[in-house]
């Protein structure tokens, strides 16, 4: 199962990569969600998976599944979140502005 999660996070990280390298700024924001999610994955995979192990140490139970990697996974799809919104929000006002979401087409661009 860890084998098969690994795989997927890198999956997810070469897509994520590939539409970071696009010219449209919606690939972009699409690249960098795949690539939190990604690294979600790999957080998840990096804290073992145990099945059937309860998350806290009770009496009588001396195998525990850790509830960090959990924990930390909340946190990071809460920033991911607020970032891919933020991305989104700045996106639109920058094609409403320019009328495109090409990159190369943006005003400001003077590399010619």
């Amino acid at each position: 199962m860890e084998i098969i999660m690994a795989v997927l996070a890198g999956l997810l990280f070469t897509t994520g990569v590939y539409n970071l390298l696009q010219k449209q700024l919606l690939r972009i924001i699409i690249g960098t969600a795949l690539i939190s999610h990604g690294a979600h994955l790999f957080i998840l995979t990096m804290g073992r998976l145990k099945t059937g192990a309860p998350p806290v140490l009770t009496e009588g139970v001396e195998n525990y599944t850790d509830p960090l990697p959990q924990a930390l996974i909340l946190t990071s799809i809460v920033i991911s979140f607020g970032v891919t919104s933020l991305l989104l929000v700045l996106a639109y006002r920058a094609a409403k502005i320019n009328g495109t979401d090409n990159m190369e087409q943006l005003r400001g661009n003077d590399y010619e």
